[in-house]
């Protein structure tokens, strides 16, 4: 974290105007932090009032569709109200992008680790302490799983219709339309004709509708510094509607494997002591009642649809539009991702 006065992307003086006319508290901002965590959107911590506040906001370089996935994130957060599922309570939400240039919205601080970036005490020496923080993970997307979006408001949220055989076409799209982006030599990427061709031939024959948050694994993970579970997931800017199976694909494709803590396409190097895959896919059946029989397909999804959006960055680091050291990163991390994909197809046989 760096004390700022006037981050980049945030004019104060116009989120104090806009919070004295939501009725936000009154007097200055104070405290005001620069929050490091992911490698995209703009986060601010500050107090007010003596309440604390976190804001956050799309990076300097827009997407096209930064500001509607802000207005979606702001929307999650506060249709998971009351819920199960550990996350940042939203606090209010500008839409509007006259205030700050973007969309944003506010939410609670969380009192919390993120152990993509190392363990604290007790979780570094205490084996038991790093295992069940491991099926802490399950549980809270086994908890989202079991939401009912359309009893939350969310019925609308994405296109259900057809979502499972739009998955390969849609993401190899994303990854073809990064060619438009100015010198960008192309994907130098393992496997991919390979992934997308055995994706389509063992598509499931069914599954469920439900929330997905779409990039679930420990760096999006705040977890309580005095006990095992998480304290929220943050980062919800891919959630949608479709097979919440994903989500346990996505915590599988970036798991550390049981051997060293680290290894290609892992998220959270390092941490030993955790449950092995098999046990995280046995208590997501036991929490969901899912049937996870299609497992290995949605694991390869994951890792896929993961990699590709990663490449996006090494993409626009050529165009200028993102650091070269992050977008160097995140390809490393995509070539990883597939080579772990590849292992699940060449190890299932089909």
């Amino acid at each position: 974290m760096a004390h700022v006065e006037d981050p980049p992307g945030v004019n104060l003086e116009a989120l104090r105007t806009w919070m004295d006319d939501q009725g936000l508290g009154s007097g200055p901002l104070e405290d005001v932090e620069q929050l490091a965590g992911g490698t995209q959107n703009v986060l601010v911590r500050f107090t007010r009032s003596g309440r604390g506040h976190v804001l956050r906001r799309p990076p300097l370089h827009k997407r096209a569709n930064s500001d509607e996935t802000m207005r979606r994130e702001a929307r999650v957060l506060a249709a998971l109200a009351g819920s199960d599922v550990p996350h940042p309570s939203l606090i209010a939400a500008c839409p509007d992008t006259d205030v700050l240039g973007a969309a944003f919205y506010l939410m609670e601080p969380i009192e919390g680790f993120n152990p993509a970036s190392g363990l604290p005490e007790p979780h570094r020496s205490d084996p038991a302490m790093r295992r069940a923080m491991g099926f802490s993970m399950v549980d809270a997307i086994a908890a989202l799983a079991l939401v009912d979006h359309e009893a939350v408001g969310l019925g609308d949220f994405g296109k259900p219709d057809g979502w499972l055989e739009r998955q390969v076409p849609r993401w190899r799209h994303q990854l073809d339309s990064y060619a438009e982006l100015d010198g960008y030599p192309g994907p130098d990427i393992p496997g991919v004709e390979e992934v997308s061709a055995w994706l389509e031939r063992n598509r499931p024959a069914t599954w469920h509708l439900g929330i997905i948050h779409g990039d679930f694994h420990f760096a999006n993970v705040l977890v309580r510094p005095d006990a095992p579970d998480l304290a929220a997931i943050v980062d919800w800017e891919l959630c949608t509607i479709g097979d919440p199976l994903l989500d346990l694909g996505h915590l599988l494709s970036t798991w550390p494997p049981a051997d060293d803590g680290g290894g290609a396409g892992a998220v959270g190097a390092g941490i030993d002591g955790l449950p092995t895959k098999a046990e995280l896919v046995a208590r997501y059946a036991e929490r969901t009642g899912r049937d996870t029989a299609d497992v290995d397909w949605y694991h390869v999804l994951a890792a896929y649809r993961l990699g590709i959006i990663l490449e996006g960055t090494h993409a626009r680091a050529f165009a200028g539009k993102a650091p070269k050291e992050i977008g160097d990163l995140l390809h490393a991390t995509t070539v990883g991702l597939f080579e772990r994909a590849l292992a699940v197809i060449h190890e299932a046989g089909i």
